[in-house]
């Protein structure tokens, strides 16, 4: 789904986005202002309070941290695709997806560092950079230098109508490969502890509502047309599981609670992100 909506993308009109910044200004803002701190602020009620009496302290600051890295990685990808399904625009979209790409640079490991500082976890700055460096910066210029070599031997066109149809389908099974690593390793807790996962995604879902709807009636209250404001919604609400997921198992260990719990944000991401798409396109105007 991701490359039908790369081929509508005009790359000539792209600058043209920055003459309407009100929907970028909206998504830095929920992605970087909000959403990390009230991610933080369920997590911190439910684990902390209303869980206490199911879950230990330590198994708290854990799960707390897990969810923090979640609402510190906002998506760079898969929103594309809830782009697509609400009928955004793709030019617009994709300078959303790549001004995150660029913050999350410099803000992930600080914003990171704040939040998991509060919940008196220890923080290895290295093993965060070293993160960042490796999901982050290695596959950004990986893809910079791949699509300006391609495209000046052989064009744009074959770029946009050849070689991403054909890449299609290496991206699709990393993926599903990378879900299904994600829960051979957290399998046994899944299966062995249900509850656990249905105590975890309950703050989880309450966030991903929440943000959607502060960012959809702040996009109606800017005067955002639909195209703009839908992918807004979309990009404040999902997350870069990938990134957090690797940050959690390199912190705390594959089998950890940090760890399961972004699995777990992968697990119900989906299903909510449906239901969201379908409600973006109930409320379409």
């Amino acid at each position: 789904m991701i490359y039908p909506m790369m081929l509508q993308i005009d790359f000539s009109s792209i600058k043209d986005v920055g003459k309407a910044p009100k929907g970028i200004i909206l998504t830095l803002v929920v992605n970087w202002l909000i959403k990390p701190f009230t991610m933080a602020f369920f997590a911190w009620i439910f684990f902390e309070h209303l869980y206490s009496a199911y879950i230990s302290p330590d198994q708290a600051g854990e799960y707390i941290a897990g969810a923090i890295l979640l609402g510190v990685a906002p998506c760079t990808a898969m929103v594309f695709v809830w782009s697509y399904l609400t009928d955004g625009d793709p030019n617009y979209t994709l300078v959303q997806v790549s001004i995150n790409d660029l913050i999350i640079l410099v803000a992930f490991v600080p914003l990171v560092g704040l939040l998991l500082g509060i919940t008196n976890v220890t923080i290895p700055y290295g093993t965060l950079v070293a993160s960042i460096v490796i999901f982050v910066v290695i596959p950004l210029l990986a893809g910079v230098v791949t699509n300006k070599l391609l495209i000046k031997k052989h064009g744009e066109k074959w770029f946009k109508e050849s070689f991403l149809p054909r890449f299609k389908p290496v991206s699709i099974i990393a993926l599903l490969l990378t879900l299904v690593l994600l829960f051979a390793f957290q399998g046994s807790t899944i299966i062995g502890s249900p509850y656990i996962i249905l105590l975890i995604a309950v703050p989880l879902i309450i966030q991903s509502y929440f943000i959607f709807f502060v960012t959809w009636f702040a996009g109606r209250k800017l005067n955002l047309r639909h195209a703009v404001c839908a992918p807004a919604a979309m990009i404040g609400t999902s997350n870069f599981f990938e990134l957090a997921v690797a940050v959690a198992i390199a912190l705390f260990g594959l089998q950890s609670p940090a760890a399961l719990v972004t699995v777990v944000g992968v697990l119900v991401e989906v299903p909510v992100m449906l239901s969201l798409v379908a409600l973006a396109n109930r409320w379409k105007y």
